[in-house]
C-alpha cells in the first residue's frame, strides 16, 4: 500500500535492534502490525482480515 499511495507510510523494525519500540508496542511475536497507533495484530493474515483491521483503524482515527 505504501508504494501505491503516498499517504501510506510503512516501516519495518528489527525488534532486537530497537527493544524500546518492542516494549512500547508489547511485541510478543512477529510480524506484528500496528495501524495508526490504534489497531495491532500479530501474524500473517489473509487480505480480507487485514482489510478489516485497516477499516477498524480508520474508524478509530
Amino acid at each position: 500500500m505504501a508504494i501505491a499511495n503516498l499517504h501510506v507510510v510503512a516501516d519495518v523494525v528489527e525488534v532486537s535492534e530497537f527493544p524500546d519500540l518492542a516494549n512500547r508496542y508489547g511485541v510478543r511475536g512477529v510480524p506484528q502490525t500496528v495501524i495508526n497507533e490504534s489497531v495491532q495484530f500479530v501474524g500473517n493474515v489473509p487480505e480480507a482480515v487485514f482489510r478489516q483491521h485497516l477499516e477498524r483503524a480508520v474508524s478509530a482515527g
